[in-house]
């Protein structure tokens, strides 16, 4: 029987269903197995060109499954096997293994890695069959987990199969893959019935033949029996349709049923049984139609017959879609409404598709032609035989090369090149061989062709074992090699045994076996690898026993020691000193200093145990420094070492600090190292400082200071300080040194500032400079002015006594020459640092243009009142030698009434009691060989002015007169700004003021009393106040009584309130910074209003720098030396109890350059 092609195994393999499928929870249904079967028949009508490739790692063992014995392909192809074998490396620690399921339980399946080499998880894929990855199955009833063990660095791969059905069983596989290493391992997972599970079907039997030549050659027998097919002929059993059987069968076992009843096309079988269950419809032209499959054996005869409805249309016959034309082996044969088609001699070209057409219809039918049953001539036989002996199970079939299955329990076994088993075709004669036998080759071995079976059963027993060598007794040294061999007369793998316990292969220990020999090697033997050993063959009940001792000469283990073997201890501790010592059998201890052994009691003791000894100084000191001797003895050597002990403390305190440098908030203090250290480096020193009125010493540095220097900080000017050092080391911090002496911070004041040039002449240099910014709490006690000459370095003191002067001139000096020029401020502290002229300065007398800087205010007229001081002083430039003269109105100066004193860079003209006289044009003049600058000053000497002239009453009437008068002829030098008007009743001449500030030269003086009779004086009025004098009327002004009684008109009264109106508004004014400014402005309004004034909207209030005045309506605003910040918006505001009014005004400061 030809083998299934590669469609073949691709499509049954698709048929199987994935785990996770879901299926009848009965599992034995009809119409579960009958979707089994629709899905095989359906996979089958694909194009019969069309090949699906296996996977390159190919379709697992089937001698490994358990499910099923038939298996649809035989081999992986080579090179993907090569492929597999080429990437494969060892990553499973523990594989899967194969295992069995009742219908509806639970299984798991468990594969581990070890990560001791992979930096990252490994790749693991779990397969069912050839290539179904189940990753993407994973559900209800499949789940894969995975985990990861820190200590043991596993990682553990898990696949839980919930509730498992029938068609789960068959062959898995898990492949792990890192990086270019590979690892599968496929199992095999067995799913039986549950106890109340009905029992599935056992197909054993055959299709029941035609007898050739007939009427129904070749037809298919459904009511045929399933039989057993042997050498020796048995009893039929009851009939059973194959297609129900096909229908019944797990989709596993269709490839079984092809095999037993002789199908060469799976695919056809199939076919047929899908268009079996198509619904026929019904032909117009066909009466009856052919049968939907026929089957005939090789060299019979077949008949297909269909019956037409018309016997007069036109019949063809095709075959795979060629048209059959009558020959010896077609012939045509008609009856009636019949038409019938024999073929003769089917050979295997005939198995192929049928079809015959009437008109445009069409019916088809498959035809199917199987060789003759294989039958097992000759059977196997029972065999025993002893483990790793050569077996041969043989049988015979009826022909040659012949299709065979061999079967181990059931489970088809293939004769691929990594398998124990070995099958050998020589003609008829079909031989298994197993080149070793072993005892898990116990079993029942089975073979099957076509037409039959035979079975055998192998036992396989253990040959009686020999001890050819035993092992022997070995004392070995530490550090040597345990070689343990022994050899058995069997070919058996064993176990090695240590005190009873059972020893494993590791990277120290070395289990060998080639053939009978078994070795047991330690390449370096340890102390505890001392003990009885034993050998113990795999299978037999015997065990091959020896002893190792081992030898260890003793050793003293000083590594944990410093160097050259020395111990610190801190004095006033307690040591114990711990050696580690080796030896076998045990060492003597002796331990001794200098020429005294030391006992096992008292403050220095000694302490030996089995595998250390102590030396123990319950409180160290420092005479107890120096080497000790320890010594081990035993039978196999001695061993001894020397070990320095030091007894280290903490270091005496230094000596006490001096402080070599004070400045404004520190100093600069140095110390001795401590005569002792205490038998430990010194690690640094602390430093503390107190204020000398207090007992509070606080910490400076927290880091260790290494140098024996320190500049403590941030210390207050002018209080005494002390300071002291602690020393450190490794043990600990030393006593604090006694306090130095106390000291008090004191800084230099800062450099002077201003140092600039006074004046120069042929002969000398005047400097002037300012004071420091920076004086401190030393003061400051003068200044020291140096010189040198251009191109040296030499600097010279210009006075040796100090000068609290900030100006200073340097006589002596050579005409022509340059000097540079510095100032130094000197305290109790010392020198500041100096302040450097920045150019050098000629020495010559240099021409400088006179010019006179003018005082602005003295550019206007300048005003005083007699009697006042008048002190002005004109500064002016102008070198050398300038001379000043004045001049009055044109005339030399009256050095009588006017002093003049001039100096060198200013002139002042001083007036201690200023008169009137005094007032006049001042024309100065500065002159500078023959250049010459003049300027000219206004001053004005006012005084009260006299009274006004000729008073005249003009006219009288009723209870008015009206006055008269002219200006006075002295005004006082000085503008007449208004009048005062008097009035006095003659009888009382009592005076009183009618009007104030009145500024024409008439008047009229209302509500006179009627019959008094009155008199009236004037004041003149300037900036100096009102003339000492009145003008007084000449004549009297009667107020006349009339002859009869006066009736006054009524009058209504006249409403003169008015809200504020302002008649003059402010002007925008500039300013020069430092000379007073004014603002002025007038209102009205009755009553009178309450004037407030602003700035940038804000009220100015009680401000000295502000005055503000009001007189007859007019207001003004005195701003007194304005600067920049007083630059703004200024407003005027006026306010009555009939509303308000505002006028501003901006005013703009500007500072002279």
């Amino acid at each position: 029987m030809p083998e299934p092609t590669k469609k073949d195994e691709t499509e049954t393999e698709n048929a199987l269903p994935p785990p996770e499928q879901k299926t009848p929870q009965d599992g034995g249904t009809e119409k579960g197995k009958d979707m089994d079967v629709r899905e095989m028949a359906s996979s089958s009508d694909e194009d019969d060109t069309s090949v699906s490739t296996p996977p390159a790692d190919g379709m697992s063992k089937p001698s490994e499954r358990k499910d099923s014995v038939w298996s649809i392909g035989e081999t992986a192809p080579e090179e993907a096997e090569k492929r597999d074998d080429s990437q494969r490396s060892t990553l499973f620690i523990e594989k899967p293994q194969s295992g069995t399921v009742s219908v509806g339980g639970n299984i798991t399946f468990i594969a581990k890695v070890e990560a001791k080499d992979l930096l990252r998880k490994p790749n693991v894929k779990w397969f069912k069959g050839k290539w179904m990855d189940l990753a993407s199955k994973a559900g209800k009833h499949l789940q894969l987990k995975e985990s990861f063990e820190r200590h043991t660095k596993i990682h553990t791969f898990e696949m839980h199969i919930i509730q498992a059905k029938e068609n789960y069983a068959g062959n898995y596989r898990c492949e792990v893959s890192y990086k270019d290493k590979f690892d599968s391992c496929s199992f095999d997972l067995e799913v039986t019935e549950s106890s109340q599970a009905a029992p599935s079907i056992d197909i054993r039997s055959a299709f029941k033949r035609s007898g050739d030549g007939q009427d129904d050659a070749g037809e298919l027998d459904f009511s045929g029996l399933l039989k057993r097919r042997e050498v020796k002929q048995q009893e039929e059993e009851p009939e059973v349709d194959v297609w129900e059987l096909l229908k019944n069968a797990n989709p596993s076992e269709y490839e079984k049923i092809a095999f037993q009843y002789g199908i060469t096309d799976l695919r056809g079988m199939l076919k047929r049984l899908k268009r079996m269950r198509r619904e026929v419809k019904k032909s117009a032209a066909f009466a009856k139609g052919l049968d939907p499959a026929y089957q005939v054996d090789k060299g019979g005869k077949v008949r297909f017959m269909v019956e037409l409805a018309d016997p007069t249309v036109e019949l063809k016959w095709y075959k795979n879609g060629q048209e059959i034309r009558p020959s010896a082996k077609y012939i045509f044969e008609h009856k009636g409404n019949q038409r019938i088609l024999f073929i003769n001699n089917c050979t295997m070209t005939d198995d192929a598709r049928y079809y015959v057409t009437a008109g445009d219809e069409k019916c088809s039918t498959e035809l199917f032609v199987r060789d003759p049953p294989i039958l097992v001539t000759k059977g196997l036989e029972d065999t025993s035989t002893y483990v790793g002996e050569r077996v041969e199970l043989s049988c015979e079939v009826s022909e040659d090369d012949a299709n065979v299955k061999w079967f181990k329990n059931g489970v088809e076994l293939t004769n691929e090149p990594k398998s124990r088993y070995r099958i050998k075709v020589e003609g008829k004669k079909h031989t298994l061989i197993i080149e070793e036998a072993a005892k898990n080759d116990n079993a029942t071995y089975s073979v099957m062709t076509t037409g039959g079976q035979s079975e055998a059963k192998l036992s396989v027993d253990l040959r009686p074992l020999k001890i050819s060598l035993a092992l022997e007794d070995q004392t070995v040294r530490l550090g040597q090699e345990i070689h343990l061999k022994c050899e058995i007369s069997e070919n058996v793998e064993g176990k090695w045994y240590k005190n009873g316990q059972l020893v494993e292969a590791s990277d120290r220990v070395k289990l060998y076996h080639k053939g009978r020999i078994h070795r047991f090697i330690i390449a370096s033997a340890a102390v505890d690898d001392e003990g009885e050993y034993m050998f113990v063959p795999d299978a037999y009940n015997i065990n091959i026993p020896c002893k190792v001792h081992v030898v260890d000469p003793p050793k003293l283990h000083l590594d944990g020691l410093g160097e050259n073997n020395t111990v610190t201890v801190v004095a006033g501790t307690k040591l114990r000193l711990e050696i580690p010592i080796t030896g076998e059998p045990t060492p003597k201890v002796m331990w001794s200093k200098g020429d005294k052994w030391i006992t096992d009691s008292g403050r220095i003791r000694a302490e030996t145990y089995s595998d250390s000894s102590c030396l123990v100084i319950d409180t160290a000191e420092r005479e107890d420094s120096g080497p000790f001797r320890i010594t081990l003895k035993n039978e196999a050597g001695e061993d001894s070492a020397l070990i320095n002990i030091k007894v280290v403390d903490v270091p005496d305190p230094p000596q006490a600090p001096n402080v070599t440098e004070v400045g404004e908030d520190w100093c600069v203090m140095t110390w001795d190292p401590p005569a002792n250290d205490g038998g430990s480096p010194i690690l640094g020193y602390f430093i503390e400082r107190k204020k000398k009125q207090s007992s509070r010493w606080m910490r400076l540095n927290f880091e260790l200071c290494k140098e024996t220097t320190f500049e403590p900080k941030k210390m207050i000017e002018g209080v005494a300080y002390e300071v002291r050092v602690f020393a450190v080391n490794a043990i600990g911090t030393s006593k604090p040194s006694m306090p130095s002496k106390s000291f008090v911070p004191l800084a230099v004041t800062s450099p002077p500032t201003l140092l600039a040039v006074d004046s120069v002449t042929d002969t000398s240099v005047t400097m002037k400079w300012r004071p420091p910014d920076h004086i401190g709490a030393a003061g400051l006690d003068g200044y020291v002015v140096e010189y040198c000459f251009e191109g040296t370095d030499e600097w010279i003191v210009a006075n040796p006594e100090l000068t609290d002067k900030t100006k200073f001139t340097i006589t002596g000096l050579p005409t022509g020459s340059k000097i540079l020029v510095r100032v130094k401020a000197v305290n109790a502290a010392g020198e500041s640092e100096p302040r450097y002229h920045p150019q050098p300065i000629l020495v010559k007398e240099v021409i400088e243009p006179p010019k006179i800087r003018l005082p602005r205010h003295l550019k206007q007229t300048y005003t005083r009142r007699v009697g006042e001081t008048v002190n002005l002083v004109i500064p002016f430039q102008g070198r050398p030698r300038a001379k000043v003269s004045w001049q009055k109105n044109g005339s030399p100066i009256d050095k009588n009434q006017i002093n003049i004193r001039n100096t060198e860079n200013d002139t002042i003209i001083f007036i201690r009691k200023a008169e009137r006289s005094h007032s006049g044009e001042y024309d100065m003049k500065v002159e500078v060989e023959n250049l010459v600058d003049k300027a000219t000053i206004d001053i004005q000497i006012v005084d009260r002015p006299g009274p006004p002239e000729v008073v005249t009453i003009e006219d009288v009437w009723g209870e008015n007169v009206n006055l008269s008068w002219k200006p006075p002829k002295d005004d006082g030098n000085a503008a007449i700004t208004g009048y005062t008007i008097q009035k006095a009743d003659k009888k009382s001449m009592e005076w009183f003021t009618v009007i104030e500030h009145y500024h024409r030269t008439s008047a009229t003086i209302n509500e006179l009393v009627i019959g008094n009779e009155y008199y009236f004086r004037v004041f003149a009025e300037n900036m100096c106040g009102l003339s000492e004098d009145a003008t007084m009327t000449k004549e009297s002004a009667l107020i006349a009584k009339d002859g009869k009684v006066y009736k006054y008109p009524v009058y209504d009264d006249f409403d003169f309130t008015e809200r504020p109106l302002f008649t003059q508004p402010l002007v925008n004014t500039f300013a020069v910074a430092g000379y007073n400014a004014t603002l002025n402005c007038s209102v009205r309004g009755n009553p009178k209003p309450k004037i407030t004034w602003l700035k940038n909207k804000v009220a100015i209030l009680n401000d000295p720098r502000y005055r503000m005045f009001g007189n007859q309506g007019v207001c003004t605003l005195e701003i007194r030396k304005p600067s920049p910040y007083d630059g703004g918006t200024y407003t005027c505001r006026a306010v009555n109890e009939l509303g308000e009014a505002e006028v501003d005004c901006k005013l703009e400061v500007k500072v002279t350059e």
